[in-house]
């Protein structure tokens, strides 16, 4: 099987179960973003080596997957599939509260950076927070499901809590923002 078909060549993109639509569409473009963010992770993972982190990263891309073709098959499509649950927030949610007991109590705005991982895991979260926004923005024309924009919005917090994590077992203070009002 050859890698291309030539059939996106018009401009369009075959979504799962059928039908074709515009490579701009917000719906291509919040698949777009999901696809950006689980290279993001892999980036990440190649920083992380034995840390315990890698096995959780590696669970989110095959969920962000299962997302990405949530996302690409939408009402009326013969193939819907409901692939992220509420149950996907909770987990994200308890290992939040699990990473969070062994960190510093935030005090003020952390500045991303740090160790070589958790630098990547805050650019991972700024790409999810924009995979959020893509994916709102989708929502206002054409249905997703709130369960969806819940495990994007806790997945770019718990980003935030492995990058932070990531410092702590590397020995890396998180830098604080400080106004500092310099030109």
């Amino acid at each position: 099987m050859k890698l291309y078909t030539r059939t996106g060549d018009d401009g369009t993109t075959g979504l799962y179960g059928g039908g074709r639509i515009s490579k701009t569409s917000l719906r291509i473009n919040s698949i777009g973003d999901i696809d950006e963010l689980n290279a993001a992770i892999g980036v990440a993972r190649s920083h992380a080596g034995r840390d315990s982190l890698d096995v959780t990263l590696g669970k989110m891309q095959n969920w962000l997957f299962d997302l990405g073709s949530e996302l690409a098959s939408p009402d009326g499509t013969k193939s819907r599939e409901i692939v992220i649950t509420d149950g996907h927030v909770q987990a994200l949610e308890q290992s939040i509260d699990v990473l969070t007991e062994s960190l510093p109590p935030l005090k003020a705005f952390i500045v991303p950076g740090g160790c070589p991982l958790a630098a990547h895991l805050h650019l991972a979260r700024c790409i999810c927070r924009r995979a959020e926004r893509t994916v709102i923005e989708l929502s206002c024309e054409e249905e997703v499901r709130i369960e969806v924009r819940l495990f994007l919005n806790r997945l770019s917090d718990w980003l935030f809590v492995a990058a932070r994590t990531a410092n702590v077992a590397h020995d890396v203070m998180d830098t604080e923002w400080r106004y500092s009002g310099e030109l």
